[in-house]
């Protein structure tokens, strides 16, 4: 088992009662083994139970930060996937409009030509039912 580092000796020190209560009860494997067969002292083991947490706090910040990264990385694809899907159906709407716009024109520009090169047509003739 290590040895507590001096500040971490220090910040024991200054721990209050009910803290330090806290901080026994969050021990784990040999160190309340270590405390109770007094080879350690109270402020001691307060000192590197203090030391455990704040190495175990960092390793948790850096996981958290690296899930993070990763969500973020795993997210940009589903936005850039979504703006070629909103591209994607916004495209027949515009070709749509397109074909709008050109029929429009052609019908603008050419009617009476249209009317003299078709040919006439025939009447239909309409059958008379009896009833």
């Amino acid at each position: 088992m290590k040895m507590s580092s001096p500040e971490y000796l220090e910040q024991a020190k200054k721990l209050s009662a009910e803290e330090q209560e806290r901080l026994l009860s969050r021990m784990a494997g040999k160190l309340p083994r270590r405390l109770q067969k007094d080879k350690l002292s109270k402020e001691e083991a307060l000192a590197i139970q203090l030391e455990i947490e704040d190495e175990q706090l960092h390793e948790w910040r850096a996981r958290m930060h690296a899930i993070k990264a990763k969500s973020k990385a795993d997210a940009e694809p589903k936005v850039k996937a979504k703006s070629s899907k909103q591209a994607v159906e916004e495209a027949p709407a515009a070709v749509k409009a397109a074909v709008k716009k050109a029929v429009a024109e052609k019908e603008a520009v050419t009617p009476a030509a249209q009317k003299a090169e078709s040919p006439a047509k025939k009447p239909a003739s309409k059958k008379k039912t009896l009833s």
